[in-house]
């Protein structure tokens, strides 16, 4: 990722006030949250330029043998972006070793996915130690949404709010508002009439 000079500016001072917290203005708050919105911004592509160039190698991988030149030159940029060759990769590379290119690649692919298997493991043992150990994995890393010594330092201390006055007490002559139900009191149901047979008895 590179950065224009003004970014690189605004980056140094954003440096410069974690080390040593103090009053910002607001411009300088401006710059950093524009900062912070780039760099979200451009690893945000970054990740949609990987996933197109992923998707791309799948499609190639999956047309071989006819794809081959066009894999070879996908998969090296892939690898060069940090990709961990997959086990459909080094099959491919397999087939395809008889082309001097396929084999070089068969070879980095083949160590790469070795340091990837161990990384994995080593990380899975560290995992289960930390929770052996009660110790909590980190989370991921939030948006800037706030600098030290920002907009915020400007503010006035909260005021301590004082208590609401007490309900005054009611007069003698004042009545609450009747409820509906008191003011309209429920119909009583009718009663049934008498049936026919305990006027006959």
């Amino acid at each position: 990722m590179a950065f224009s000079a003004d970014e690189l500016r605004v980056l140094r001072r954003a440096l410069a006030i974690a080390l040593h917290p103090m009053p910002l203005s607001d411009e300088d708050v401006q710059d950093c949250l524009r900062l912070a919105g780039s760099v979200d911004e451009a690893v945000g592509e970054a990740g949609r330029l990987r996933a197109f160039l992923l998707a791309d190698l799948a499609r190639y991988r999956n047309a071989l043998p006819g794809s081959v030149t066009g894999y070879l030159e996908l998969l090296q940029d892939a690898l060069a972006a940090g990709y961990d060759p997959r086990p459909d990769d080094l099959a491919a590379l397999r087939a395809l070793r008889g082309r001097p290119l396929a084999a070089t690649l068969l070879e980095r692919c083949q160590v790469l996915a070795e340091r990837s298997v161990r990384a994995r493991l080593a990380g899975r043992s560290a995992r289960l130690a930390g929770r052996s150990a009660g110790l909590a994995a980190p989370g991921p890393r939030s948006r800037l949404l706030a600098l030290p010594g920002g907009r915020a330092a400007d503010r006035e201390p909260d005021r301590p709010r004082t208590p609401a006055a007490p309900d005054s007490p009611r007069k003698p002559g004042d009545r609450p508002m009747p409820k509906p139900s008191e003011v309209f009191p429920p119909r009583r149901r009718p009663a049934p009439p008498p049936s026919e047979e305990r006027a006959a008895g």
